[in-house]
C-alpha cells in the first residue's frame, strides 16, 4: 500500500480527496513548490476563519528537507577534500592521543571532531570568509570539544607548529595550545569562547543583532557577513542554547546561521534515546520562525529512497528513536539489516542485494560533503529568516571499536594500537607500522608543497584568508572627554539629594554629547530603564527596533515617551539578564569583531548580575571584553524593600573572581565620574582588555567636592576623605573606612564617638577592596621574588594606614569577606563589619541594625578595637553597648 492508498484507505469521499491531490501535484510540476505552500497556506488561512481549529504540524517528515534534485553542487574536488580531510582527521586524533600517552593525563575528546570534520571541512573549503580589504569576515563559533581538528587543519596550513601540537594543552611554558577556543589565552587566533555548553549559541544570537545594530545606525555598512554558530543536540538541552531564538526569528536575522551537530550522544549516553532530537529540534526552531534545513541521510541513501514509492522506508525513519539508531552504528550492517530494515518485507526487500558491509556503509548526511555543501548554501542564501542545519553524524566517526557510536564515546581520549591502526587504514593515512611501532602516533605533513596543502591554502586564499583568526586592537584608538569635562560633577551637590545612580546617568548624557564617543555608546538595560531614571533616553536616542514603530505609543504625548526607532540608540532587552549581558558584550567585543570601538553601558538590578550569569561574565573576561556594568540598587540594605531575592550583599565577591574585571563600590557622584573616565580611557584609548562593574545606589543624600588629589587613589581603591589632624599626645583615635551605602554610617559613626567618647577617626573611602587586595598580592610577590632589593614595596593600604595612629573598623553593605581580602596588609588591629546572611524587607535604618552595619554597631566596633589595644576598658565597652541600645541576646544575622 503506498502513501496515497495509505490516506484514502479511511476517507469519507477519496475520490474528492484525490482529485484536491491531483490539483496541487499539477501545480508543483507547472509552478514549483513554493506556489503550493502558498495556496495551501491560503486555504488554511480559509478553513480557520470559518472556524476551524487546524493544528500546527511543528515537524516535518524524517527526511531531508533539500531534495536531492533541488542541492546546489559543490565546485570542489572531492577527492582531494577526502583526502584533507582524512589528514586532518587523523592529526586531531594524534593530537589528544600523543598528549594522553604523556605523564599527566591531560584529558581532550576526540568522538565530537571525529562526527563534525564534514561540517567543519566543507565550511572552510568553500563559505567562512577571513576580514580582508574585500569583506569583513565571517565569525565562527566553534564547538569548544572538537578544537583539536581545528588545530589539525591549521596544522597543515603552518599556522600551528608541531611543538605547539605537541604541547596541546600544555600551556604553562608558552609552549603549547588551549584546550579549548579562548581569547584570552590565544588572542591572535579564538575568536570567540564556546566550551561552556549553551554560551556560544545565545553569545551568537546577540552578536548577529548587534550587526544589525551597527547597520541601523549607519555604523557599519551592510554585508552579507554571517555568524556561524556550531553546537551539539546534546547542548541544545541548555536553556541559554535555545532560550533566545525567538530574538532570532522575531527580528528576522539572516546573518545568522546555527549548524547542529546531531550525533545523537550526549555525555553519559542518548540525547533523545526514547526519541527523536531532529524532530523536536526542528518543531522548536520552526516555532520560532527560523529557516530549517534537515540533513539527515547521505548520498548512499538517494537510491533506496527514491525506490521507496509506497512511502515504507520513510514510515520506518520516522518510527525508529534515536536509541536505535544508536544500536545500527555501533553494532554494524547485520544488526541493522535485523533490526531497522527487517521490520518490513517491503524495506528488507530493498537491501536484499546489499552486503552487510554495504548497509553499515549507508552515511547520514553530515558525513557527506555533497549535502553539507547544499545545506551550506541554501543558508547563505536564505533572506529574512536565521537558518539552522540539523545534521545527522556519528559520533566517534572513524574511531571502531575504540569509540564509534559508543555511550562512553565522549570521553574517550586514549586509543590502544590496534584502533589506531584501524583509523589509519580507514582514512588511508600514509603511516607505516614502523612509524607506530613503541606505542607512537605520529603527526602526518604531507608536505608544504603538496598538492593537499597547495589546494588548502588556495581555497582559504579565494575567501580572504585564514580563520579562525583575532583582531587583538582596533586600527583606531579613540580620545576620550577629560576629567574636566564633568567638572559640575565632581563638586558638591549642596543641599541637593541625588543617588550614584542619577550621577552615573548625568555622567552617561555628558559623554552622549561627545560627537567621538557618543556614537559609540550603547546604553542597555533589560527592561529597567524608568527604575535607572534612563527614560528620558527613549526621546533623546530612540529604542533600536528594526522595524521601526508601527504604533502611536500609549504615553506620546508626554515629553519622555517610549520611541522605538531603526536608528535607535539604546537597547532594551526585555526581562533576559541573559540575554542583555550576550548583547553587551557583542558590543564590548566590536573592537575585535568589527575594527569598530563601542563603549556598551548594562544597568541592572546588581543581584541579577553575576549570581544569575557568571558563567556569562567568565565568558566575557575569557572574550576580552570591554565596556562597563553597572549594579544598581547594590547592597544588602538598601533596596530595602524587597526582600531576600533582590538584595545583593556579594556581587563585589563574584566580580573579584575574573582576573580582568576591575570592580568598585563608589560613595559618591565624583568617583563615579573619575572610574568612569579611568575606564574608558583604559579601554578606548590604551585598548586594554578589561571591563568595569561599579555598583550603583539608589539612595538619595547629599555629595560632597572631591578632596583634591584623590582621584589616583580613588582608581587604586581607597583615599582619605577627612583628616582628623596630627594625633596629640594621648589622644584616641581610630581609622574608620566604608564603601557605598555603608560610607555614610561610617561618617556618622566619627561623630558620635566624638561625641560621645572624644575618640577622633580617620575617615577612609575605600571603592574597591578588590583592587587593593589585588595590589597587595601583587606587591607581596613581587618581594618575594625580589629578596635582595634595598627597598620592600608596600601595598596601597599600607602606605596610606601605616603613618597614622589606632585600629582600623570596617563597615560595608557586602558580605565580609569581600574587605576581609586586604586584613594582610592592615598594619593595625583590623575589625570587618558586613551584611553576611539572607536579605529581608523592612527599612533601611532597621536592616543595618539588623546586619550591624549602622552607625551604632560601628562606634561599638572601634571601642571594642580600642578597648583590645589596651587604650580603653570593658566598662567603656559595656557603655557603648547600653548608650547604642545595642541587643546582644540578638541572634547572629549569619544564621538568622
Amino acid at each position: 500500500m503506498n502513501w496515497l492508498d495509505q490516506i484514502l484507505q479511511n476517507d469519507p469521499d477519496p475520490a474528492e480527496t484525490q482529485e484536491w491531490i491531483e490539483s496541487i501535484k499539477a501545480v508543483i510540476d507547472a509552478q514549483g513548490p513554493e506556489r503550493a505552500h502558498q495556496l495551501l497556506e491560503d486555504m488554511v488561512e480559509l478553513t480557520r476563519r470559518a472556524g476551524a481549529h487546524l493544528p500546527f504540524a511543528p515537524t516535518t517528515e524524517y527526511i531531508n528537507t533539500i531534495p536531492a534534485v533541488q542541492e546546489a553542487k559543490s565546485p570542489g574536488d572531492a577527492a582531494m577534500e577526502w583526502r584533507i580531510r582524512s589528514i586532518i582527521r587523523w592529526n586531531a586524533m594524534a593530537l589528544v592521543v600523543r598528549a594522553n600517552r604523556k605523564p599527566g593525563d591531560l584529558g581532550g575528546h576526540i568522538a565530537s571532531f571525529a562526527s563534525g570534520a564534514t561540517l567543519y571541512d566543507v565550511g572552510f573549503n568553500h563559505f567562512w570568509r577571513a576580514p580582508s580589504d574585500d569583506h569583513p569576515g565571517d565569525l565562527l563559533y566553534i564547538q569548544g570539544h572538537s578544537s583539536p581538528g581545528i588545530y589539525a587543519r591549521s596544522f597543515l596550513e603552518g599556522r600551528i607548529s608541531e611543538s605547539q601540537m605537541d604541547h596541546f594543552r600544555m600551556e604553562v611554558d608558552g609552549r603549547g595550545i588551549s584546550s579549548y577556543p579562548h581569547p584570552w589565552l590565544m588572542p591572535d587566533y579564538w575568536q570567540t569562547p564556546t566550551v561552556s555548553m549553551g554560551l556560544g549559541p545565545i553569545a551568537a544570537i546577540y552578536q548577529a543583532r548587534n550587526w544589525k545594530y551597527l547597520e541601523g545606525r549607519g555604523l557599519m555598512p551592510k554585508t552579507d557577513r554571517k555568524v556561524w554558530c556550531f553546537l551539539g543536540d546534546g547542548e541544545t538541552d541548555e536553556p541559554e542554547s535555545l532560550g533566545a531564538i525567538s530574538v532570532a526569528g522575531r527580528e528576522g536575522l539572516d546573518n545568522l546561521i546555527f549548524v547542529v551537530n546531531c550525533n545523537l550522544q550526549r555525555l553519559d549516553g542518548p540525547v533523545r534515546g526514547n526519541g527523536k532530537i531532529i524532530q523536536e529540534l526542528e518543531g522548536a526552531f520552526r516555532g520560532a520562525g527560523w529557516n530549517v534545513i534537515k540533513n539527515i541521510w547521505g548520498s548512499y541513501w538517494d537510491p533506496l529512497l527514491a525506490r521507496d514509492t509506497q512511502g515504507i522506508l520513510k514510515r520506518l525513519m520516522m518510527e525508529t528513536v534515536d536509541g536505535e539508531y544508536q544500536n545500527c552504528k555501533a553494532f554494524g550492517g547485520a544488526y541493522t539489516r535485523e533490526h531497522f530494515f527487517g521490520k518490513y518485507p517491503e524495506t528488507a526487500a530493498m537491501v536484499a542485494n546489499l552486503s552487510d558491509d554495504d548497509i553499515w556503509r549507508l552515511n547520514r548526511g553530515g558525513h557527506d560533503p555533497h549535502k553539507v555543501y547544499a545545506s551550506y548554501h541554501a543558508a547563505v542564501n536564505t533572506a529574512g529568516r536565521p537558518t539552522v542545519i540539523l545534521a545527522k553524524t556519528v559520533k566517534g566517526y572513524g574511531m571502531g571499536a575504540a569509540g564509534e557510536s559508543l555511550n562512553p564515546t565522549h570521553q574517550a581520549k586514549k586509543m590502544d594500537d590496534d584502533d589506531v591502526r584501524l583509523f589509519r587504514d580507514r582514512f588511508q593515512i600514509p603511516v607505516s607500522d614502523a612509524q607506530l611501532a613503541d606505542h607512537q602516533v605520529p603527526f602526518y605533513h604531507p608536505g608544504e608543497k603538496s598538492p593537499e596543502v597547495e589546494y588548502m591554502h588556495e581555497r582559504r586564499k579565494a575567501l580572504g584568508g585564514y580563520l579562525p583568526q583575532r583582531r587583538r586592537k582596533s586600527t583606531q584608538s579613540l580620545q576620550v572627554p577629560p576629567l574636566s569635562t564633568y567638572e559640575r560633577l565632581l563638586k558638591s551637590s549642596g543641599e541637593r539629594e541625588i543617588s550614584t545612580t542619577m550621577a552615573f546617568v548625568q555622567t552617561l548624557n555628558i559623554l552622549l554629547r561627545d560627537k567621538q564617543v557618543g556614537p559609540r555608546c550603547v546604553p542597555i538595560v533589560a527592561d529597567e530603564a524608568r527604575t535607572f531614571g534612563m527614560e528620558g533616553m527613549f526621546r533623546q536616542l530612540g529604542i533600536y527596533a528594526p522595524q521601526g514603530q508601527k504604533y502611536k505609543p500609549v504615553d506620546a504625548d508626554q515629553l519622555m515617551y517610549y520611541r522605538e526607532d531603526a536608528a535607535g540608540q539604546v537597547l532594551e532587552e526585555g526581562i533576559t539578564e541573559a540575554g542583555a549581558f550576550a548583547s553587551w558584550m557583542a558590543a564590548a567585543t566590536s573592537y575585535s569583531t568589527n575594527d569598530l570601538q563601542m563603549l556598551p553601558f548594562y544597568i541592572y538590578y546588581s543581584m541579577f548580575g553575576f549570581q544569575r550569569i557568571g558563567d556569562i561574565a567568565w565568558q566575557a573576561g575569557d572574550m576580552r571584553s570591554r565596556g562597563f556594568l553597572l549594579g544598581g540598587t547594590s547592597g544588602r540594605t538598601t533596596l530595602n524593600g524587597e526582600g531576600l531575592q533582590h538584595e545583593d550583599g556579594h556581587s563585589q565577591v563574584q566580580a573579584g573572581l575574573i582576573p580582568n574585571c576591575r570592580s568598585y563600590d563608589p560613595s559618591f557622584g565624583y568617583e563615579v565620574v573619575v572610574i568612569l573616565q579611568h575606564g574608558m580611557q583604559r579601554m578606548l584609548t590604551e585598548q586594554v582588555d578589561e571591563y568595569y562593574y561599579l555598583t550603583l545606589l539608589n539612595e538619595n543624600y547629599t555629595h560632597p567636592e572631591m578632596p583634591e588629589g584623590s582621584a589616583e587613589h580613588i582608581i587604586k581603591g581607597m583615599y582619605l576623605l577627612k583628616d582628623a589632624g596630627k594625633a596629640k599626645k594621648g589622644e584616641l583615635r581610630v581609622q574608620l573606612m566604608g564603601s557605598g551605602s555603608i560610607l555614610r554610617e561610617v561618617i556618622a559613626a566619627a561623630e558620635l564617638l566624638d561625641k560621645d567618647f572624644g575618640v577622633s577617626a580617620d575617615l577612609w573611602s575605600c571603592p574597591s577592596f578588590n583592587e587593593l587586595a589585588r595590589d597587595g598580592i601583587d606587591v607581596e610577590r613581587w618581594n618575594r621574588l625580589n629578596p635582595e632589593a634595598k627597598t620592600p614595596r608596600k601595598a596601597h593600604v599600607t602606605q596610606l594606614l601605616e603613618p597614622r595612629q589606632g585600629p582600623a573598623i570596617v563597615a560595608t553593605d557586602y558580605v565580609r569577606a569581600y574587605p576581609e581580602q586586604i586584613r594582610a596588609y592592615v598594619p593595625t588591629r583590623y575589625t570587618v563589619l558586613g551584611t553576611d546572611g539572607y536579605g529581608r524587607s523592612d527599612t533601611r535604618a532597621n536592616l543595618r541594625r539588623h546586619f550591624e552595619v549602622d552607625r551604632h554597631h560601628i562606634a561599638h566596633a572601634a571601642i571594642a578595637a580600642l578597648a583590645a589595644d589596651g587604650k580603653m576598658t570593658a566598662k567603656d565597652v559595656a557603655r557603648a553597648i547600653k548608650q547604642y541600645k545595642i541587643d546582644v541576646e540578638k541572634p547572629n544575622p549569619l544564621g538568622a
